[in-house]
């Protein structure tokens, strides 16, 4: 048996609740502490990990011995969770998308890693669904060098959130920063060059419109186009709409360049899958070359225990395993704390072109202009 390894937890939603599970099933991991000021969720983790403790507050929970911490509250509460974690021993820490949610966060963000001397991971689960991942693999064999990418989810509207924080722009960060940052993610890592250039169109059609909060409508977008320009002249699109739950499978991923195309088709979670449709559908990944002609269909199956831990084919399990080795074996930390940020920067920006109805440039060489609109 390995070292023990003792996890504190920061939110304790239904992502947080996702994380327990996972962090479960790898050895030696135990749920050392949790803090999570609603009740019934709290009441929840606590049935996943009856042996941890129940923290009263964040200061509580860093009291506690922990050897790594993971932040999974929502949005608007990452930045100030990690400014008061690094005012103590600095620990490991994995935080949940979206890093931040307003453009003034990144300084605050650069503030602290320049201190910070801990691992800071920032959980990008679409990269480790296991089809995603052989997608990306085979990426350069089947294209010959990928030239443009098309990423479409089309999905079930956001679910209820503690609070309702998820159903506005202001404590979300906009659905093109708090859904499509992992998306923004994957473009960046399967082109392997900066984005300097983004457009989108995006609005609010569906969702949401019946629904009041404090005596607020909802503002959150449902459906959105962003098209992405890099530096090494690729493209890149995203299509997403969030009322289009009938859809056989959720992301459909598709690289092309000159050699041919490389796609991954990926269902949603299975607790949504009709009973009476039978099993839901297999992730795929199809191949197809331009010569010769003939696509190349394989099934990626997803172990059956990990589909039963949550939502994200089993993701964030290997997210997980990839985060403990480089908590204890010195590995380098795969999603940085730059990565983070540029997602939401993309983010950010695509939420401008949409409202503004502008093209926004982006330049991540210089602190001082994240991004301009392009008149």
């Amino acid at each position: 048996m390995g070292k023990q390894v003792n996890y504190g937890m920061i939110g304790c939603g239904m992502m947080g609740q996702e994380h327990l599970r996972n962090i479960l099933l790898l050895p030696d991991s135990r749920i050392a502490a949790i803090y999570e000021p609603d009740p019934d969720m709290c009441a929840a983790a606590a049935r996943i990990a009856p042996d941890a403790i129940l923290a009263d507050s964040l200061a509580d929970l860093l009291a506690s011995p922990l050897d790594c911490i993971v932040i999974s509250s929502p949005n608007i509460a990452h930045v100030g969770q990690l400014e008061q974690i690094a005012q103590g021993s600095p620990v490991p820490v994995l935080v949940e998308k979206p890093l931040f949610t307003h453009p003034a966060d990144r300084a605050r963000i650069e503030r602290l890693i320049r201190t910070y001397r801990a691992p800071i991971w920032v959980a990008m689960e679409y990269r480790y669904m296991p089809p995603i991942t052989r997608f990306l693999e085979r990426l350069d064999p089947a294209t010959g060098g990928l030239k443009m990418l098309t990423i479409r989810e089309h999905r079930f509207p956001f679910l209820h959130k503690v609070g309702a924080w998820n159903r506005f722009n202001r404590s979300s960060g906009g659905t093109l920063v708090e859904k499509c940052c992992h998306f923004f993610d994957l473009m960046r890592l399967a082109v392997r060059s900066e984005p300097v250039r983004v457009m989108a169109s995006a609005g609010q059609a569906v969702n949401h419109l019946d629904e009041a909060y404090g005596g607020e409508t909802p503002d959150i977008w449902d459906n959105a186009y962003v098209i992405v320009d890099f530096a090494n002249g690729a493209r890149a699109m995203l299509e997403l709409c969030m009322f289009a739950e009938g859809a056989r499978y959720q992301e459909e991923i598709t690289a092309v360049g000159p050699s041919g195309r490389i796609e991954a088709l990926v269902p949603g979670p299975g607790r949504f899958w009709p009973v009476h449709m039978g099993a839901p559908p297999v992730p795929q990944l199809i191949e197809s070359p331009r010569a010769p002609k003939g696509p190349v269909a394989t099934e990626i199956p997803v172990d059956p225990a990990l589909l039963e831990a949550g939502d994200h084919n089993g993701a964030t399990f290997y997210q997980h395993r990839k985060f403990r080795q480089a908590m204890q074996d010195g590995h380098a930390v795969e999603v940085t704390v730059q990565d983070g940020m540029k997602a939401v920067l993309m983010g950010l920006a695509a939420q401008e072109s949409a409202a503004s109805g502008k093209a926004v440039d982006l330049d991540f060489s210089t602190e001082a202009e994240e991004y301009r609109i392009c008149s």
